[in-house]
């Protein structure tokens, strides 16, 4: 009697320790009981029926998929090659495990898929310049792919694209010429700019000539700063108008009285001689 009742307490030892599952905080039990899904356990501490029940345990951090470089043809006939990333997790531990053989697999071939659709639909400038975009278009196409298989895809980034050396060659010399142009709007504009400036100064001193008096004072200031080797004469502003309307008036007299003296030599002609003072250079 006492060795069976060591027996049965010895199976109900076993049972008890071999039924007690303990999942981690990223684990989930899938449970089966005689072969169909009974529900899903954890994480911490749980007990099952040994031998009736079966446990597939899932893992539901996030998972990385790299995607390898691959060709592909934009929309406006370039061949470039592509890769990215893709970041996904189990949302639903029983669709993942009972209605997929092999959910990585399964996501990997389609973002790949995907990846290379979007792309083909996409002109070269737009997949360089728009990734976000086009990031955002393959990761709502694969999401809606993998949610019957109990998959939320969390992010996609495209890394790296591949352009021929051709096409790089083009796109340099077309990036030099933007990068030129914008110099030489810059410098019109600047140009332009400066010869406004210098109009409307220009006009200022002229309606107030005390303002270029103040401004030859300030050169000469300037001109006698140490270790300044230029030397500017500068002559009063009044005594330069004097001197122009003197030169004025002298080329007129002299003008007017070599005149005179021509009339006065034609008049005086004997024969074929004429006779000029010698005074009178013409």
């Amino acid at each position: 009697m006492e060795t069976i009742l060591g027996i049965v307490l010895a199976f109900g030892i076993f049972l008890g320790t071999s039924g007690l599952k303990i999942d981690r905080e990223y684990e989930r039990g899938v449970i089966y009981r005689l072969g169909r899904f009974s529900s899903i356990k954890g994480p911490g501490m749980y007990w099952i029926i040994p031998v009736i029940d079966q446990k597939a345990q899932v893992d539901i951090r996030t998972k990385t998929v790299d995607i390898v470089p691959q060709e592909a043809i934009t929309a406006d006939s370039v061949t470039i090659k592509v890769n990215a990333v893709l970041y996904y997790r189990i949302l639903d531990p029983d669709k993942a495990i009972n209605r997929i053989e092999n959910y990585q697999l399964a996501v990997y071939q389609a973002a790949m898929t995907t990846l290379r659709n979007v792309v083909g639909q996409t002109i070269l400038d737009d997949i360089l310049q728009k990734r976000d975009q086009i990031n955002f278009k393959v990761q709502e196409i694969v999401d809606e792919m993998t949610e019957p298989w109990g998959v939320v895809i969390e992010r996609v980034e495209m890394k790296d694209v591949e352009i021929p050396l051709s096409m790089q060659r083009a796109m340099a010399k077309e990036a030099e010429a933007v990068r030129e142009k914008r110099a030489r709007l810059i410098k019109a504009s600047a140009e332009q700019e400066a010869s406004i400036k210098l109009a409307e100064a220009s006009k200022k001193i002229m309606e107030n000539p005390a303002v270029l008096e103040l401004r030859r004072l300030q050169m000469l200031t300037e001109i006698g700063a140490e270790n300044n080797t230029s030397t500017i004469i500068m002559l009063p502003s009044d005594l330069i108008t004097f001197a122009k309307q003197w030169t004025q008036v002298s080329s007129v007299t002299q003008v007017d009285g070599v005149q005179l003296l021509k009339e006065q030599v034609t008049e005086e002609k004997e024969g074929d001689r004429s006779v000029v003072p010698a005074e009178v250079q013409i």
